[in-house]
């Protein structure tokens, strides 16, 4: 746990960005880390398809939006991990706060925690929300194999954006939101996880 420890303190060695989010949204999500002897990994969700929700079949991590019942963020991102995974992050090792992000054309702040877990814990995916949940050895985000780029339509302009291909070529890269929190993860911690630019 030595290496989490370091993550730990470089997390804490200043205080988040925290944004209100006044009329926006507020959301919250897990980043939840396990390290085997063959060095650290993240744990990914792959979304249900499901034509109702903005974020259907994306690669993204364990979280949604805040309750009338959530007593903070952080309450928000270990609620929703249970209900999607099962996972009860009440007993994981807290490391600490992301920046948050308030990504530009949606009207939400999405706030980040990051946990870290023994080993491998068990999941019980909801299907209804969940199509699949796996873990990404941190190494992986430099191999270079596995980046790609998005086009999507923003503010009525094609943009290209990065992208990790996690899964297959049939699957959703992982990009955008979670793309960025990853970055942000990666500025914060000092790792690897983003040389591209």
């Amino acid at each position: 746990m030595e290496r989490f420890h370091t993550i730990s303190m470089a997390l804490n060695s200043h205080p988040a960005h925290i944004i209100e989010p006044g009329e926006r949204v507020q959301a919250a999500v897990s980043l939840i880390m396990e390290d085997l002897h063959s060095g650290p990994s993240i744990l990914f969700v792959e979304r249900s398809t499901n034509e109702n929700d903005y974020w259907s079949g994306h690669i993204c991590l364990p979280g949604g939006r805040a309750e009338a019942g959530d007593k903070s963020p952080r309450h928000t991102a270990e609620r929703e991990t249970w209900e999607e995974l099962g996972l009860d992050l009440t007993g994981a090792h807290y490391l600490g706060r992301l920046d948050d992000i308030a990504p530009g054309g949606l009207q939400m702040v999405v706030s980040c925690f990051v946990y870290a877990v023994h080993q491998h814990p068990f999941l019980s995916p909801d299907v209804r929300e969940v199509a699949d949940a796996f873990w990404v050895p941190v190494r992986e985000f430099t191999n270079p194999a596995r980046r790609t780029h998005v086009d999507f339509i923003f503010k009525n302009r094609m943009r290209r954006f990065p992208a990790l291909r996690l899964v297959d070529d049939k699957a959703q890269p992982l990009w955008g939101l979670t793309y960025r929190l990853l970055r942000n993860f990666n500025k914060t911690v000092n790792t690897t996880i983003d040389s591209d630019r």
